[in-house]
This record gives C-alpha cells, sequence and structure tokens, in this order.
C-alpha cells in the first residue's frame, strides 16, 4: 500500500552527496503526501549548492517510482540563498544556541590512537584553572573513557524539569554514555540511535552556566561527528594529531570535515610530541614539527605541543589529570599554553 511511512522508509536510501548519512536522518525530508498514486515530497536544504540539490532531488523521483501503485512524483527542494547558505553541506549554523552555554567546541582525530581524550580532560582542567566555567561531553558513544580519566562512578540526577544533571569532577561537569551504562556493557547501536543519543545530551542535560563545553568527539568522520554538527552549532574545532605523517595525513580527512560542515577551525594540537629522557635526552618517538607544519598549511592556527610524560598517562589512569594533580609541572603547562592559545581565538579583536 503507498503509504507516506512507505515514502519515507525508501527516501531513506537517498543519501546526502559525499556523506554516509542520509537526508531523513539529516532531517531535510518536511513534507511527505501520497495518496491514488500520486506522491509529493518537499525537501529542505540547508545548503545553496545546486550540484546537490539535483542529484537528491533525481534519486529521490527515482527511488519513489520504483514504489508500487505510483503514478506521478513531485519532489520540489528548498534552498537558501548563496548568501546566507556559505557551504555544500547540512550545516548547523541554524539551530539555536544551546542555553546556558557560551561556546561549543569539538575535539576530533582522523584516527585512534593520538590521545585525544587525554587533550580533551586535560584541556578542560585547564581552562577551569584559566577562571572559564566548563562542561565536558564524550560523544564516543562505544568505547566512552572520559569517566575514568576524570574519575567519575556516579550515575547522573534527574532534575525537577526532568533533565539529567551531570556529575561534577575535579570543578568539571561532565557527561558521557559510560555513566549510564553497568560493567563494560557494549553499546551496539546504528546511527539513528547515536543521533538520538547525542541530541539527548545536548538538549536533555541541565549543564547550567557555561563558558565552554568541549565535545570529545571519537575518532573519524562517522556519524556521531556529523550528527553533533547537525545537532548544535558549534564555535569551532580542534584536531589533535601525532607528529608522523600516518596521522597527519588522516587528520587532514577531520579538517575536510569541518571545512563541509562550515565548522571553524580553531587550530591543532601535536601530542605525544617529543619524550625527555632522565638523563635529559630529548628523543623524538614519533618525528617532531608534523602539527605545526599541518598547520601552516592549512593556514590555521598551531595551538601547541604536548610532550610524552609518564605523569600524563597515570593522571589518566587514576582519574586525576595532570593539570590537577601537579599544575605547576611541564606537563600541566604544556596543556595550560593550550588552553590560553584556545582562549586567544575568542577574544575581542
Amino acid at each position: 500500500m503507498l503509504t507516506e511511512e512507505a515514502v519515507r522508509e525508501v527516501l531513506r536510501s537517498v543519501k546526502y552527496p559525499g556523506y554516509s548519512r542520509d537526508i531523513v536522518s539529516f532531517g531535510l525530508v518536511k513534507e511527505i503526501a501520497a495518496g491514488n498514486g500520486a506522491v509529493s515530497v518537499t525537501i529542505q536544504m540547508t545548503s545553496a549548492n545546486p550540484e546537490a540539490a539535483q542529484q537528491i532531488k533525481s534519486n529521490a523521483e527515482a527511488v519513489i517510482r520504483a514504489l508500487g501503485e505510483v503514478t506521478s512524483v513531485f519532489v520540489q527542494v528548498n534552498q537558501p540563498t548563496i548568501a546566507s547558505s556559505g557551504g555544500g553541506a547540512p550545516q548547523a549554523a541554524q539551530q539555536p544556541k544551546v542555553s546556558g552555554i557560551q561556546r561549543v567546541i569539538a575535539i576530533a582525530s582522523g584516527k585512534g590512537g593520538v590521545g585525544k581524550s587525554t587533550v580533551s580532560v586535560n584541556l578542560a582542567c585547564a581552562l577551569k584553572q584559566l577562571g572559564a566555567r566548563v562542561g565536558l561531553l564524550d560523544c564516543d558513544i562505544y568505547g566512552p573513557s572520559i569517566p575514568l580519566m576524570m574519575g567519575i562512578h556516579e550515575k547522573p540526577t534527574i532534575s525537577p524539569e526532568e533533565k539529567m544533571v551531570p556529575p561534577s569532577s575535579h570543578g568539571i561537569r561532565v557527561m558521557s554514555m559510560g555513566l549510564l551504562l553497568e560493567g563494560d556493557q557494549p553499546v551496539i547501536w546504528r546511527g539513528p540511535m547515536i543521533q538520538k543519543t547525542i541530541q539527548q545530551f545536548i538538549h536533555s542535560v541541565d549543564w547550567g552556566e557555561l563558558d565552554y563545553l568541549l565535545v570529545d568527539l571519537p575518532p573519524g568522520t562517522g556519524d556521531a561527528q556529523l550528527s553533533l554538527c547537525q545537532l548544535v552549532p558549534l564555535d569551532g574545532g580542534v584536531i589533535v594529531t601525532t607528529p608522523q605523517e600516518a596521522s597527519l595525513g588522516v587528520v587532514r580527512k577531520g579538517i575536510a570535515m569541518f571545512e563541509k560542515v562550515n565548522v571553524p577551525r580553531l587550530g591543532i594540537v601535536e601530542n605525544m610530541s617529543y619524550f625527555t629522557t632522565p638523563h635529559g635526552e630529548r628523543v623524538e618517538i614519533f618525528g617532531h614539527g608534523g602539527g605545526r607544519k599541518e598547520a601552516q598549511r592549512q593556514q590555521i592556527p598551531f595551538l601547541g605541543e604536548v610532550p610524552i610524560f609518564t605523569e600524563i598517562r597515570e593522571g589518566g589512569d587514576s582519574g586525576v589529570p595532570v593539570v590537577v594533580s601537579n599544575p605547576s609541572g611541564v606537563a600541566a603547562q604544556a596543556f595550560l599554553g593550550v588552553g590560553r592559545a584556545l582562549q586567544e581565538r575568542f577574544a575581542p579583536a
């Protein structure tokens, strides 16, 4: 039977050009009418890219015609003006600001193993020490590590307004899927469930008044990253890399992702920059300077380098980040330097 729901379901096979996400989960399908063999669909683009609009229109018409009982198809694609759009992909600029939060900053990396979560927790603590009100959202739904690194074990409470109240640690409000799971329970979800969870973490959590909400993204450029960019207006993204070319090559994809979804690139942090032996010898295990060179090549700020310190790893394992345990130490000062550089990006001109 030809129904609106049947039309919606086949439209889920229409991908946004260049992305793995479909136009339904992106929220672009606004109206569907179906009856007596006729189907009418209205799609609202957030981009003025005419090529993307034409491809979506053609693909949508094709999948609808493949349904039984269809005699006529009308697909209307509405687009904003080029001046108001400014990009080629679904963007978050039209989403309202989250009440009480001044800045939302994504911490991303193109690949795993570069210490992105370590940078996230220490940067959050550094901004706190610099006088800011800070929240930390763990968007790694499949592998949440922020609760361990921040030393949080209690679950969120529920406010009278039926919002989740995130627990605090070291003066940072923290929300993570890891706070809602029992033990080592795995998360086995598809993309739409991830999108729904991230939406709840943003809009159904009582974050209070924050100067910065740092969002620790999972590695890569998948559903979690795209969902966040679609659901909340990001004020910028920070890219974490290690110096070697193997990391930098993938990091470029993360930088390109921010470009495509019109998120300002706030800068690059080079983690695991070098190691100093007890005898004072400097050892560049992964090379050195690749992050700074990539920042220059991309014409974006270089926020700083963080050397390898045993106490950084120990702080993550113990739940007391090094910026908290030894704020005057060399390791903590590296993160504080990144925090100052980030604050300067938002300083009045």
